[in-house]
């Protein structure tokens, strides 16, 4: 479990994917990897969810996958037995994180709330989604929430883009970000495979910019 959490770290950004299609896998794999980035969350927001994290564990292992807007056991069972090597959740499900634990599958849960963090310590958890993170107040509000939790690390997600993404890199307290701009789902459907590789690219390079190596 802690590996996988670790390598998202290093990397610095979830690229999250709503695909519509599996035909589209294929480029999408091949510009993440291209760009620099081997990582990608599938959200169950789409009907293809399911076959694309089969699709990309089976063709590309070589490529992080994990379940994004998992909401139920059902979703949580059928991701991992899919591939999906971590599962994120918008919020905290506790049949869900539960499931999750005993089993020592990665999952960062969405919290909002200081008891929402509690929740998720009292089971181990020291890495945490923080979500909706712009509507909910940016950059302030994480620093606020996080203030008194030391030891978690945040996964913002929601509102996040190359205008801000730097802000909350800077922040100690922030483990990594999750983002859609790079990977949305008009320029997947479209099939723009090389602008998504490039806007990758200049994610990649952020992250480079604001954690230097030592």
């Amino acid at each position: 479990m802690a590996e996988i959490l670790d390598r998202i770290g290093e990397l610095g950004i979830v690229p999250v994917v709503a695909i519509e299609s599996i035909e589209h896998v294929t480029g999408l794999a091949r510009a993440l990897l291209a760009g620099g980035l081997p990582c990608v969350e599938i959200t169950f927001r789409t009907p293809t969810a399911l076959a694309a994290i089969r699709r990309i564990a089976d063709e590309y292992p070589e490529l992080l996958v994990g379940a994004g807007t998992v909401l139920s056991l059902d979703q949580v069972g059928q991701a991992t037995e899919a591939g999906a090597r971590f599962v994120v959740a918008p919020g905290f499900n506790p049949k869900v994180v539960d499931w999750c634990v005993e089993r020592s599958v990665p999952i960062t849960p969405g919290v909002v709330t200081p008891s929402e963090i509690d929740m998720a310590l009292d089971r181990g958890l020291h890495i945490l989604k923080f979500f909706p993170a712009e509507a909910l107040g940016g950059v302030s509000l994480l620093k606020a929430i996080s203030a008194p939790y030391r030891d978690v690390k945040f996964i913002p997600t929601g509102g996040i883009n190359a205008s801000n993404l730097a802000d909350y890199l800077r922040l100690p307290t922030v483990h990594a970000c999750g983002g859609s701009w790079m990977v949305n789902k008009a320029l997947i459907s479209a099939g723009r495979f090389q602008e998504i590789r490039k806007l990758v690219e200049q994610a990649v390079q952020i992250v480079h910019s604001v954690r230097k190596p030592e």
